[in-house]
């Protein structure tokens, strides 16, 4: 059996273990449908758009915990976190990228607002993190430079 059968039926036990016990609804673990306008835009306007956010604004709530300098864009190791009541979604943008939305959590009702991931980076840029919050979207950037490109540069 090769590794990504094993994955998947590993998983797939323990999501079915996870319902059985009420951890999660089976609508809980369905799969978010692809948001392929979002992340198929090449720059900031158009990822956001993609994904209806509108009406962004600047806020000291929304942090983006990540590197300064990352010495090998291919593992940036980032953490977006808010104490903003309510929050539905967060989303990485990377603004150099070749597709800039880089990552986007749906964030169900009740859990902690705080993700932690590793993404690629072609080059120094500014990073976006996004968060909806009762239904507004606020923002966080940063920029890391980046020493040894991770996407082809």
């Amino acid at each position: 059996m090769d590794q990504g059968r094993r994955d998947a039926l590993r998983i797939s036990t323990v999501l079915g273990l996870a319902v059985a016990a009420g951890l999660f609804s089976s609508d809980e673990v369905a799969a978010e449908e692809w948001n392929k306008n979002a992340f198929d835009a090449k720059d900031f306007n158009g990822a956001t758009k993609g994904m209806g956010a509108v009406g962004i604004a600047v806020s000291k709530d929304v942090i983006i915990n990540a590197p300064d300098i990352a010495e090998n864009g291919a593992v940036v190791p980032m953490t977006v976190s808010t104490a903003l009541p309510n929050v539905q979604q967060i989303a990485i943008l990377i603004e150099k990228n070749p597709n800039t939305l880089s990552a986007n959590f749906t964030i169900p009702a009740g859990t902690e607002p705080s993700i932690s991931t590793r993404v690629k980076m072609r080059q120094t840029s500014n990073v976006f993190a996004l968060v909806k919050a009762n239904g507004k979207w606020l923002m966080a950037s940063k920029e890391i430079k980046v020493t040894l490109g991770g996407c082809g540069g």
